[in-house]
């Protein structure tokens, strides 16, 4: 499941949720950036070291933001 598809859990929780909404706002965050350094022509060493990180992190938050929607929806 895509975090841009429609989704009622993901929808209900982005309303009531402080930590739930940073996170999927780190999530886009993390994207955006990624976004930005994959169209750079010659990346320094240190663009590619932060996109490896981004990577990383965004993974992570992904990751949450499923775990989260797992638990509200009974486990299911």
């Amino acid at each position: 499941m895509d975090l841009s598809t429609p989704d009622a859990v993901r929808d209900e929780l982005l309303k009531t949720d402080p930590m739930f909404r940073d996170l999927v706002h780190q999530h886009q965050n993390y994207e955006n950036r990624l976004v930005e350094l994959a169209h750079l022509t010659y990346p320094s060493d240190e663009e590619q070291l932060e996109e490896s990180t981004l990577k990383k992190k965004k993974l992570l938050v992904k990751d949450e933001i499923y775990e989260i929607m797992h638990r509200h929806s009974g486990g299911h």
